[in-house]
């Protein structure tokens, strides 16, 4: 567990929480 993994993995999420986010406030306007 180096620390370049974690914090891709932590990029990698916040990314896809970003995106489903985009995608619900497209669907209520």
């Amino acid at each position: 567990m180096n620390l370049g993994f974690i914090a891709g993995l932590a990029g990698t999420i916040l990314l896809l929480a970003y995106l489903l986010y985009a995608l619900i406030n497209a669907e209520k306007f």
